[in-house]
């Protein structure tokens, strides 16, 4: 397991899997410890993946200051891996919450980025997160399946304020397909891959100002690839084209009967688009 040291002298770490080109990985949660995502349905086949561990989270340390959580501050710590990787470039992925890192990264140091993914994204750096609005329309589009008249209400609870839920009905509305696979990857979600104090200062809206952000990410000339789930509701499909639009050279795809985690949906779908783009 690597170790790398941020600006600040917190200890960072990450993880290589796979062989090939380096492609930097950065989770979502937000501030959940990478390990959820795996292999990434098999992308390890074609590209070598630096999956970072952020701040407080996985093999990483809790920084002295709980202040650096937040998004903006962490961009140090993407660039500090790249200059220990040696690489002039980086090909950046990021999955879900990472995108708003992923977008500071871009908008800060546009070229030190060849190519961004960006995976079902939500834009909260862009000032438009996912209302309860869209994640009750992503969810209705499920009422034929078996578990939805139970799960349905406590899915309304949890977006109405209910802090304990019953997880076991809440997530199969994350997911495309709720089999075996995503039930493991859901059992493995437990307070040691989250760090809950530092979710919440990651998204401080003093983190982000988004029509500054719109303007810098217009002269980014990299090429972006944004994925979203046909079925998700954070975000829907025509709010993560919100996200390809703030860019000059995107492309914008929908997954089709893939919810949150595309990689776990279809894997020979989400590797063919993917590894095609990288």
């Amino acid at each position: 397991m690597p170790i790398f040291t941020a600006p600040d002298g917190t200890p960072l770490a990450y993880h290589a899997r796979g062989a090939g080109e380096p492609l930097v990985v950065l989770p979502g949660g937000p501030m959940r410890a990478s390990r959820y995502l795996g292999d990434l349905g098999g992308l390890t086949a074609h590209r070598r993946l630096i999956l970072l561990d952020l701040r407080g989270t996985g093999d990483s340390a809790v920084p002295a200051d709980p202040a650096t959580y937040r998004c903006d501050r962490q961009v140090d710590d993407v660039e500090a891996l790249r200059v220990h990787l040696g690489l002039e470039r980086i090909d950046v992925l990021a999955h879900s919450a990472g995108g708003s890192l992923a977008l500071l990264y871009a908008a800060r140091h546009p070229h030190r980025v060849s190519r961004l993914a960006l995976i079902t994204a939500t834009p909260w750096a862009l000032g438009r997160p996912a209302t309860a609005g869209d994640r009750l329309a992503a969810a209705r589009l499920r009422a034929d399946e078996p578990w939805f008249a139970a799960a349905f209400p406590a899915f309304e609870a949890w977006l109405a304020g209910d802090d304990d839920p019953d997880w076991a009905l809440v997530a199969p509305f994350f997911h495309g397909r709720w089999d075996d696979t995503a039930r493991a990857l859901e059992a493995a979600a437990d307070d040691e891959q989250t760090n809950s104090e530092a979710e919440h200062r990651f998204l401080d809206p003093a983190a982000f100002d988004p029509p500054a952000l719109r303007t810098a990410l217009a002269a980014v000339t990299a090429p972006v690839l944004v994925l979203a789930g046909e079925l998700d509701g954070g975000p829907r499909p025509a709010l993560a084209r919100l996200v390809a639009d703030a860019f000059p050279n995107a492309e914008f795809t929908v997954q089709p009967g893939a919810g949150h985690y595309p990689w776990l949906d279809d894997p020979d779908s989400f590797v063919g688009r993917v590894g095609s783009f990288l």
